[in-house]
């Protein structure tokens, strides 16, 4: 970090993807929380020009709040190591690893870490028969927050009628039920477990909307299960080389004990919205907001 008196950061945010009002949501929450620990902060909604407008703006660091394709699959992560800028948050390839749903489980399996069968077919086939035996899920395996997640119950006589903006190559993955769980980690420290209670699935709106769910904190859970997801979280982070703030999304099948819990997927830019979890995570373990964005700007980097 340059040595100025007080360090300018860049907050991206917005961009192309189909995450984009998240992103907003996040940069401006960490915007002003940044600036209420004393940096000077300029927001940068990335678009095509944005080379130009780091050279432009010159900053110290690049905090990252952006979601979803180009933001988070090692795109601008490459963009920033390119321009030598310091940013927080994963690297290039773990958080082109983490984007992608099937490599990511080949990386869990590869570390003993259990997931829910699945493959990856064509949009077509999947609308024309039933590629798995239900109850099954269908989802894109590169976009998050529970984007264009489709549930196929097992009384399903018919394949899912997907919408159209579905892109061509999707996966299927076995209906794991039970309860939602997840655990965010921090730089190499687990921080807690959450039990998030949602009437059905835990979708889009559940995620984002007020009062779409409610999160238990800690998790009222088995000393088993909540140790388990604090490992596997801190597992799954590391076997993908993740840096800074990475949250691990769990399914937990309480009639099947430990055998039960299941790892989704590993987020490399968690949500930081009113709403969101890893930011209720840090406050239970005694980190408030604003030192959350602080400790992830103090971390940035670049060749991480």
């Amino acid at each position: 970090m340059s040595s100025r008196a007080t360090p300018k950061v860049a907050v991206l945010m917005g961009g192309p993807s189909a995450e984009r009002e998240v992103s907003l949501s996040t940069g401006r929450e960490c915007a002003a929380a940044l600036r209420d620990e004393g940096f000077q902060v300029i927001e940068v909604d990335a678009g095509p020009d944005l080379p130009a407008r780091l050279s432009e703006i010159k900053p110290d660091v690049v905090f990252n709040a952006l979601h979803g394709r180009w933001g988070e699959d090692g795109c601008v992560q490459g963009l920033l190591e390119w321009m030598g800028i310091p940013y927080t948050h994963s690297g290039v390839l773990a958080s082109s690893l983490a984007m992608d749903k099937e490599r990511t489980k080949q990386v869990y399996r590869a570390h003993g870490l259990p997931v829910a069968d699945s493959i990856l077919a064509e949009k077509s086939e999947v609308e024309a028969r039933h590629v798995m035996a239900p109850p099954y899920v269908v989802k894109p395996y590169n976009e998050g927050s529970s984007v264009g997640v489709y549930i196929v119950q097992e009384a399903a006589n018919a394949p899912p009628k997907l919408n159209e903006d579905m892109p061509d190559t999707l996966m299927v993955e076995q209906y794991v039920p039970g309860r939602e769980l997840t655990t965010t980690v921090m730089g190499d420290r687990a921080l807690t477990v959450t039990d998030i209670v949602v009437d059905g699935w835990y979708d889009y709106h559940a995620k984002y909307a007020e009062g779409g769910s409610y999160h238990v904190v800690p998790a009222d859970i088995p000393a088993e299960i909540f140790d388990a997801c604090l490992d596997y979280a801190l597992r799954a982070h590391d076997a993908l080389g993740c840096k800074g703030l990475s949250r691990t999304d769990f399914r937990w099948d309480d009639s099947r004990g430990l055998d039960g819990l299941i790892l989704l997927e590993t987020n490399t830019q968690p949500g930081m919205t009113p709403t969101s979890l890893s930011p209720e995570q840090a406050e239970k373990a005694g980190i408030s907001f604003g030192a959350l964005c602080r400790w992830l700007v103090e971390d940035a980097s670049c060749n991480r």
